[in-house]
């Protein structure tokens, strides 16, 4: 038996210390504002080869589809965006934390706004946040909460004029994290937002049952050049 095997956590532990993570789980908000004021990261996958992966297609296909304006739900501490090339941006996020750093990390680029997000709070019927592309980029499955995750969605579509680019898992997978809940989400798009078509579905640059890929939706009338 090699080392390793003998230092791996039995699948009995492993469960009950995710059960004691639950347990001590205080929310989705509190979650990252938490990890964020404590010098913590957006995670790995915007950082490293991933989050250059995830650029590379977002930056192509804004350029090819003359995107001139981006919304982002979840901007997080701003390194993903750092690799973007958007002439037009509005950043969003729940944690005051990540807000600061997008802030002070942008300090002197015009073209990057960023708010305070609260789902609960948020009401934007003149279309204020409205852009070309609306973007939510390793959020989907970060969303514990059911309110929280169809406030998400709801305000993500509506801010979407022409794209809605989703960059998650979809599907069901079971003992994750406290602060990771794996959803089936296009399935729930196509019973709420039936005008919207998925045009697009291009697989992410990880591995594994647990890869998040990408998910386009145009207007349902919309056609594709």
């Amino acid at each position: 038996m090699a080392i390793k095997d003998l230092i791996r956590p039995f699948p009995g532990v492993r469960r009950l210390s995710l059960v004691r993570q639950h347990l001590r789980f205080a929310g989705s908000a509190n979650f990252w504002d938490r990890r964020y004021t404590q010098g913590g990261t957006s995670g790995g996958g915007s950082y490293g080869s991933l989050g250059k992966s995830k650029a590379e297609f977002l930056n192509a296909f804004v350029r090819e589809h003359n995107v001139r304006s981006v919304t982002e739900f979840g901007c997080g501490d701003g390194n993903q965006l750092s690799l973007a090339d958007y002439p037009r941006y509005i950043g969003l996020d729940v944690s005051r934390a990540a807000i600061g750093l997008c802030k002070r990390r942008f300090a002197d680029d015009k073209t990057k706004s960023f708010f305070l997000y609260d789902g609960a709070c948020f009401v934007d019927r003149a279309g204020l946040f409205g852009a070309d592309l609306a973007i939510s980029l390793d959020v989907v499955y970060h969303l514990i909460e059911d309110s929280v995750f169809e406030a998400h969605m709801a305000h993500l579509f509506a801010a979407g004029n022409r794209y809605v680019a989703i960059y998650a898992t979809n599907a069901l997978i079971r003992d994750t994290a406290p602060h990771v809940r794996h959803r089936h989400f296009t399935s729930w798009v196509e019973k709420n937002y039936p005008q919207r078509r998925l045009v697009q579905v291009t697989a992410g640059p990880n591995s594994g049952s647990g890869r998040a890929d990408f998910f386009i939706y145009g207007a349902a009338c919309q056609h594709e050049s």
